[in-house]
């Protein structure tokens, strides 16, 4: 591990002010830097270098922002690219960096790092270490300007909910406040699992989504920093549910800005015929996904005529063949969301050592044991899993060798330049920096966080 001596010689630290006294080498340290502040054994240290490195990469330029004023710009008119949002679970400081590598080299502002309610815990990354994951890597690669970092499916689960609403509801109140502490500035609630389609009416439908959701939405503007207004975002259709409609978009919208006469949200997640993670075949195979672009095209247009919103969110995205994906910004989509499709990169690539990948899988067997289905093949429930392989094995993952990263770092490249290529975010660092003037919340270390 890293002497945090040696960052002595390239920051300074005076009333928890972070200072950096040389940016060459303050790069050369970061690697060392990161992961200390991710396997310290000691969880307070552990956070104070998780901030310390957040405040380091404001001082370079790399400064945690809300994508709300470039999508209020995209309310007024279009620009013809479709932001991927990028949950990153595993080998996060790897990945991120290799994403900040293509997004100089191709001029790219218009991207999101998140990471949802579910995959904080089953990753092990909190949101605060998550935040120091992605902008350390930023600092390495030398990318400067706003960064979108984003809470994905605040979901408020069902069952629980209906069983104790307001224990429900206090979780993920808590959660949003941890996010914002960590400098999450973009965050998706999702209350559309409260959908009661047993009403009449697709307003009466829609109630106990909208009225949460502008619940939550009045509580996170509660808790804004001064100059930060919060991107936030809605969902009218439970992934994996029927297709969405422009006349729910209108009836969640429209309940919402009764409910709430704030800023409300920024865009709106439907459903157009994806499941999260894709849908495996018994034989390991992903079965193709068919999207209603239609839809998407149909309610990105109400978004933006009738609400000036951003335009419509597709979720579940990852695992769709390349060609398709040129066809977001056709449909004028605004936002895209990614995950299982970078995970199985790194599980799939042929450098992955058999023996760890069997390792992780034998994790699985045992400890997600009670998730296995009825039938299901091994291929189909380890799939369905490995996500989870992630979080208790995260060290390992760091640590495997250069010469099994580089190959898999290196099918991720080459994956990260399609997907920016086919949703023209190419050379969209011009118009996100003029939309958006970052603002760095400057927030105070402990003095002797250097020993």
């Amino acid at each position: 591990m890293a002497s945090l001596a040696k960052l002595k010689e390239c920051i300074s630290l005076t009333n928890g002010k972070v200072r950096v006294k040389d940016a060459a080498v303050m790069r050369a340290q970061m690697d060392d830097l990161i992961y200390e502040a991710v396997f310290n054994p000691d969880e307070e240290k552990r956070k104070s270098l998780q901030r310390l490195v957040i405040e380091i990469a404001k001082q370079m330029g790399a400064v945690p922002s809300s994508i709300q004023s470039l999508y209020e710009e995209m309310g007024r008119s279009y620009p013809g690219f479709t932001v991927p949002a990028m949950n990153i679970r595993g080998l996060t400081y790897d990945t991120s960096r290799v994403i900040f590598k293509k997004a100089i080299e191709k001029n790219v502002g218009a991207m999101i790092f998140e990471i949802a309610r579910s995959e904080i815990g089953y990753t092990k990354q909190k949101p605060l270490e998550y935040t120091a994951c992605v902008l350390a890597a930023a600092v390495r690669e030398g990318f400067t300007g706003p960064v979108f970092i984003q809470g994905d499916h605040f979901q408020l689960i069902r069952k629980n909910y209906l069983s104790g609403p307001d224990l429900e509801k206090n979780y993920i109140k808590g959660l949003i406040k941890e996010a914002i502490d960590a400098e999450f500035y973009n965050i998706d609630i999702d209350s559309s699992t409260l959908v009661d389609l047993d009403k009449p009416t697709l307003k009466e439908q829609q109630r106990p989504n909208f009225a949460i959701a502008a619940e939550l939405t009045e509580y996170i503007r509660s808790l804004e920093p001064a100059g930060v207004t919060v991107s936030v975002g809605g969902e009218i259709g439970e992934i994996g549910g029927k297709n969405s409609t422009p006349d729910e978009l209108r009836a969640y919208l429209d309940g919402f800005k009764e409910t709430y006469k704030g800023k409300g949200v920024s865009k709106l997640s439907v459903q157009t015929g994806t499941a999260h993670g894709g849908v495996v075949l018994p034989d390991g195979t992903l079965a193709k996904v068919k999207i209603d672009f239609d839809t998407l095209r149909q309610i990105s247009d109400a978004a933006r005529r009738e609400y000036g919103l951003s335009g419509a969110v597709q979720h579940g995205a990852s695992t769709l063949p390349d060609e398709a994906f040129h066809t977001f910004p056709e449909t004028t989509t605004s936002e895209v969301h990614l995950a299982t499709g970078f995970q199985n990169i790194m599980y799939d690539n042929r450098a992955l050592p058999a023996a760890f990948r069997n390792e992780v899988y034998e994790y699985l067997k045992q400890e997600c044991a009670k998730e296995r289905k009825e039938g299901q093949t091994d291929e189909q429930f380890f799939y369905s899993t490995r996500k989870k392989g992630f979080g208790t094995l995260k060290k390992k993952w760091w640590d495997l060798p250069a010469n099994v990263k580089e190959p898999i770092m290196k099918e991720l490249e080459d994956k990260f330049d399609l997907l920016f290529r086919e949703l023209r975010v190419v050379g969209s660092k011009p118009l996100v920096d003029k939309a958006v003037k970052p603002v760095a919340v400057e927030k105070t270390l402990p003095d002797n966080i250097l020993g």
